[in-house]
Parts: structure tokens; sequence; C-alpha cells
């Protein structure tokens, strides 16, 4: 009885401190206060919770959704917002306590201007739609979006990178303003720097053919660009840049320039190879026959590489000696292994002169032995133009005929009318310029000079009869029998002055023979001047002459009132 009696009293005293211990713990037990951090420690994991001790009677629950990446283990330490309790305990959220926290981070950001991070989700008005994180979006200007402009800007979207807070508002709907432009263009001026740093000129660097232009490539060097100029290609002439590196492609470079403080950076790919025109002048001479292949035409040559890094133009105008090149193309075809000489060169400038038609013999040195002024010869018309016609005597040799070559006699207003392409004629030749390359030719020249024959026969001050071959506003043309015009003036047409040209012109007509005076006669300029006025002077004076010489009264003397007399009695 004793030993119960002494086992109720510990059993109650043990009751008694375990109460009293307990009593004083909860005295001393604060809960968590809704509506402020916690942290816990995660105690279970299972496919819809995340159970979190943080020291309340019992875990708080997180649905596993906030966790927008890896779920937490066992163990872990997490911090979330305690929201309130329920029937089963604390109510945590862990997204309400990152936004609440990343908010104080993007605020303080703002302040110190310092880059967030952030993810490029949404193509809008003017812009992009910016996620930085914990469902706090804001808006990005396109021409903040990036250091270069943007061509296409849905390639952006996706893009996860920093940016700067650049505007935030007090009203929490409104979202924040980004600027992605600046930190890329802090970062592309570091490694730039760093680059000028470590580099050195004769360097070797690796970088991508970014984009072209008409005089070169830009190369991306790692965020920052170096231009590789199109002269710095190849030794030898480079017409497109494309010929020689593609977009995307990696390639080895030498940097043969640094400018830190114009920030430009030179590269070369030519500079791997030894310049080929260290030794161009032990290799090569002026006049010497070269051989080479046509690489590229132009409108004004055609390119000819005589080895690997030189390359020669041969001028239009130095492809033939005798035929007239309107395009290379004519002549030669990219490819084409062609034989040339040496003109000249530019080892500074890098470039030769060369002529293909210097390896013949030149047809107009010995021009002048085969077709000697004098000489007839048979040809084809080639061209008829406005004042004339090209006949090809010989391959690629042509001469001119002149309209007013064509005939002695006749005035050619046109040479199609007297000339037709392919017609094979009789020329002979009055002209020969070795030095001009020009043949001069005549159609004419066949046959004597009227024009001298005119001249013996009409002197001026004698008559002619002639046939009416025009009628002008200035003056009638008469035809002599060999052929030979002349030139009744208007002034001269009428037999009395006072009578004016419209009506002492009405008796004529085309066709008529007529008698007039020969005034003038200008061989070197096949003009023939005539008058019927002076015709009827002439008469007059005739008539006087003949009556003093008829022997009436010898010996008084012939006065105007015997001629009046004499043609009363007529």
């Amino acid at each position: 009885m004793e030993e119960m009696e002494v086992e109720k009293e510990e059993t109650q005293t043990s009751k008694s401190e375990f109460q009293t211990q307990l009593e004083e713990s909860l005295k001393g037990f604060n809960a968590p206060e809704a509506g402020n951090l916690v942290e816990g420690t995660v105690v279970q994991v299972t496919n819809d919770y995340v159970y979190v001790d943080i020291g309340d009677k019992s875990e708080g629950l997180i649905p596993v959704e906030e966790f927008a990446e890896d779920l937490p283990k066992e163990g872990d330490k997490v911090q979330a917002l305690l929201t309130g309790h329920n029937s089963n305990g604390p109510v945590l959220s862990k997204k309400k306590a990152d936004s609440k926290r990343y908010l104080k981070e993007i605020q303080q950001a703002y302040k110190d201007k310092t880059p967030v991070d952030g993810k490029i989700v949404k193509v809008v008005k003017s812009g992009y739609e910016v996620d930085l994180g914990i469902d706090r979006m804001a808006f990005l200007p396109i021409s903040q979006a990036d250091a270069e402009k943007v061509e296409k800007p849905e390639s952006l979207v996706g893009v996860k990178t920093k940016f700067y807070i650049e505007r935030l508002y007090s009203d929490s709907k409104l979202n924040p303003v980004v600027n992605r432009r600046k930190y890329l263009e802090e970062t592309i001026n570091e490694k730039r720097d760093a680059f000028f740093a470590s580099t050195q000129i004769g360097d070797s660097v690796k970088g991508t053919v970014k984009s072209f232009t008409s005089f070169g490539a830009f190369i991306d060097l790692g965020g920052f660009d170096g231009l590789l100029h199109i002269n710095d290609m190849s030794w030898g002439h480079v017409a497109r840049p494309k010929d020689f590196v593609k977009k995307g492609q990696e390639i080895e470079l030498k940097v043969i320039r640094l400018d830190p403080e114009e920030k430009r950076i030179n590269l070369s790919l030519k500079h791997f190879t030894e310049d080929p025109w260290v030794h161009f002048e032990s290799k090569y001479h002026v006049n010497d026959i070269v051989k080479g292949k046509i690489t590229k035409l132009t409108e004004f040559g055609a390119f000819v590489e005589l080895e690997k890094g030189i390359e020669g133009l041969v001028h239009i105008s130095e492809f033939s000696w005798t035929k007239k090149i309107n395009k290379p193309g004519d002549m030669v075809a990219v490819g084409d292994e062609v034989e040339a000489m040496i003109l000249g060169y530019d080892i500074q400038a890098g470039r030769v002169s060369l002529g293909i038609k210097q390896t013949k013999a030149n047809p107009w040195d010995t021009i002048a032995e085969k077709y000697p002024v004098g000489t007839v010869v048979k040809g084809k018309v080639a061209k008829v133009t406005n004042i004339g016609a090209f006949i090809t005597l010989d391959e690629g040799i042509d001469a001119f005929l002149h309209a007013e070559d064509i005939s002695w006699t006749k005035k050619v207003k046109h040479p199609g009318s007297e000339l037709s392409v392919d017609q094979e004629i009789e020329v002979k030749v009055i002209e020969c310029d070795t030095e001009a390359h020009k043949i001069k030719v005549g159609i004419k020249q066949l046959t004597d000079n009227p024009w001298i024959s005119f001249a013996e026969e009409y002197k001026p001050g004698s008559t002619m009869e002639g046939e009416i071959t025009s009628i002008t506003e200035f003056g009638v043309f008469v035809k002599a029998p060999n052929g030979i015009e002349g030139l009744v003036n208007k002034a001269n047409l009428s037999e009395e002055k006072d009578v004016p040209y419209e009506q002492a012109v009405e008796k004529y007509k085309v066709g008529d023979k007529i008698k007039v005076f020969v005034v003038d006669v200008n061989t070197a300029r096949e003009k023939v001047t005539l008058s019927v006025r002076e015709l009827k002077r002439k008469q007059q004076r005739d008539e006087i002459s003949q009556y003093m010489d008829s022997g009436n009264d010898a010996d008084r003397p012939f006065t105007l009132a015997d001629m009046m007399q004499s043609k009363k009695n007529d």
C-alpha cells in the first residue's frame, strides 16, 4: 500500500511539472503575424503542396504551381508571405513573397541605376512587353530594344537579358519602362575596351561575318564590330565582298589597324599571305607579253589575273586596233585565257594596265602603203549617216565617204538616197591619216572634175542656155548642158530693175529653157552665179558696139540718139 501511494504521488508530481513546462513554453511562443515575410524549412513535398515549418503550431502549405522553376527538397529553406490562418494552419504564398521582395529590388535598382533581369515576351505597339518576374510586366520601347536598328521585331521575343529601369510609376497599375540598349552599349564598350587593351596590330582574331556594305564586310568580334575592307580581302582586285566571305561565317583575320579614340578596328584576310606585289618588278616589265585569265567584265574593260593576288585591267580601247568595241563581252568571256602586253603599272596602287591589241601588229602602221591617196578600191557600205557613209575596205578598216564627195554635180541632201547598207561600190582614196586612223574616199573623184571644164568653157561675162531645175524663194536654179547648176538670184531674174521677183518669176516654170549671163564661177566652192538682168545689159552693150563698128558716117562720132533712131527703125 505504501508503495502504491508513493507511485501515485510521483505520477501526479510528473504531470504537474510537464503542465508547468508546457504553459511556460506556450507563454514564450509568438506566432507569426499575417502580412509578414517568413522563412521556413521544407518538411514534405507532395504533388499538390510544399509543407513548410515556419515555427507555427502547424506547418504551412504552399501550392506547387507557385514554384516557377524547380521544386524545393526536404530541408531547403523557403521564404513566403503569411497571408493568414485557417483551420489547417498558416496560409503561405511564395508567389506574393517573391512579388513583394522583387518590387523592393526593382525600386532599389531604379534608385541605384543598376540593371535587372527580364525576358522579352511579346511585341506590342511601339515596342515590347517584358516579364521582370513574378507577374511584373514592363514596357520596352523598340528604340531602346537593341544597340542597332531592329529590322525584325519578332526576332527579340524570348530573349532573356538585363534591363535598366528608365521610369517607375507610383501607381502600381502602370508598368515600368525599361531600357535594354543602354545595357548592351555599356557591355559592348566594356568588351571593346578590353579588346583594345589586350590586342595589338598583327594579332590574329576570330569573328563572325555580320553584314555587308559596298566597301566591305562588318565582322562581329564578340558584341562589337571590326571592318574587313574590300581592299583587304585579297591582294588582287575584289569586285564583290560576298565572293570572299559569307554571312554568318566564322573566320580568322589579322588586325591591321587599331584606333581606340575613334573605336575603329580594321581587319584583313590578305595579310595571312605575302604581298605578291613585293616581287612584281622582278617578274614583270613594261612591254612584256603575259598570259592570264579573265576574272571579271565591266563596261570599261576586263580584269585579267596574272597570278594569285595580281590582276591587270584591259581597257575597252585596248582590245582592237581596228574594231570599235561596244562592250568587252563582245571580245572575251570570264574564264578565257588571253595574252596581253603590260602597258604600265603602279605598285603602290596595285594596278597594272594591259593591252590585248598590242600582241598583234597595228594595221594602221602600214595602211598608207596599202591604201595610198589616189588608189581606187572596192568596198562595202557598212553604215549610212546624215552626212555620209562608212565603207569597209578591209577587216576592221573603214573609210568615210562624205555626202559632198558622192557627185560633182548633184547636191546630195541625204546619202541614203544614193547608198544602202551592204552595197558594193568603187571609191577612190582621197585622204589617209595614219595617226588619226582615218581614211576618206570619194565616188566623184573617179571621174574628171566637170567644174574645171565648165570654168574653161563658161568664163565670167559669157552666156549660156540652160534648163530650170528648181524655183525657190531666193532664186532660180539653172542646169548647164554638162550638169553643172548655177543660181539666178531673185534680184537678177527680171530684166527691169523695178519689176518685183514675185512678178518676174511667174513667167518661168521648171523644165523651161532659159538664157543667162555667167557672172562668176567658183570651182573651189562649186558655185556658179548667173543673171538674166546682166544678160540684158550685155545685149545692150553688144548692140552699142555693133553700131559703133557699122561704118555709118565714119567722120562723126556715134551718139545715143543714133542708137535710139536705129532701134526705132528696127
